[in-house]
This record gives structure tokens, sequence and C-alpha cells, in this order.
């Protein structure tokens, strides 16, 4: 998926910083005004270094004054929060809390939350999820997600893109 974003943006014109979280990262979400953000989904969060990051975020922008009550927006500043989950047991109500938790902190810095997007994604071929991927809730999704998945992504992108451009 991020891949995807990536080069779509990057097609469209976009000057594009794509940055794994894995460790400590000191990123300014500030200095951007457009962000993709998103994580595979993990007992319904994001992954570990995610949510550690996005914890760290959210002290070091409160101590510094940057969450204000009310949460005023600021002017071009847009964000998309997106997961791919695998949703075995009760479909995309498993993902939310996930995406929601990364919602959390750009709401809170006053980005205007442009998408929430759910991509359906496989499960590991082995271990004590080898069955997920097919005999969960949403049937086989073995191979998720694939090509038609990211061909969405990039319609996606392309749409938020453009009406960033036409708003701004």
């Amino acid at each position: 998926m991020a891949n995807r974003i990536t080069t779509t943006a990057g097609k469209l014109g976009h000057l594009v910083d794509s940055i794994r979280i894995i460790g400590d990262r000191e990123i300014d979400l500030l200095s951007y005004d457009f962000i993709f953000v998103g994580s595979g989904v993990y007992q319904w969060l994001p992954g570990k270094p995610l949510q550690e990051f996005i914890d760290k975020r959210r002290s070091q922008y409160a101590a510094a004054g940057e969450i204000k009550l009310a949460s005023p927006r600021r002017a071009y500043k847009k964000v998309v929060v997106y997961c791919t989950y695998g949703g075995a047991h009760t479909g995309v109500n498993e993902a939310v809390p996930a995406v929601k938790y990364l919602v959390a902190l750009f709401d809170h810095l006053g980005f205007e939350i442009v998408a929430e997007w759910y991509f359906i994604g496989e499960f590991p071929a082995k271990g004590r999820m080898k069955d997920f991927s097919t005999m969960g809730r949403l049937g086989n999704i073995k191979g998720r997600p694939n090509e038609a998945d990211l061909d969405e992504v990039a319609e996606r992108v392309t749409g938020v893109l453009r009406m960033a451009v036409f708003n701004d």
C-alpha cells in the first residue's frame, strides 16, 4: 500500500517523503502539509513501532503547546489514515480501532482528516493463523492486497490529492 501511495503521488508531481517507522524516529509531523499514514492491524491496533511513535509525538506536541483545547484546524494540514487488515473474526470492526488510534493524534493537532481507508490483507500462511485467510469472516483473502486493491489505492490517492489541490 505505502509503495503504491508513494508512486502515485510522485507520478502526480508531488514531492514525497516515504518513511518507515522503526525504532525512534524524530519526525516533525507539523512540517508536512499532506500526510498518508498507515499500518497493518495487530490485535485491533497499529503495529507497536507506530504506536510508540504516535505516543511520543503526542507527548512532545502536548508539552510544546501544539495540542490546544477544541483542536482548531490548521490551514493546509491534511491527513489520510489507512490500514490493512484480515478481519478473521469480526471483519472491518477489527480494523476500526487501529485507524481511529492514528486519527486521534492528527485530529488533536488540527489536521483535516481527509479519509480513513481500510484494505483487506491476508494473514501469514503458517503458524496459528494459517487458516485465517480462508476460514474467517471475509472468506478467502489469500493474495490480498492484490493488484486490483493496489489499483484502487492509486485511484483514491489521485482523487484526494486532486481534491486537496483544488481546495487550497
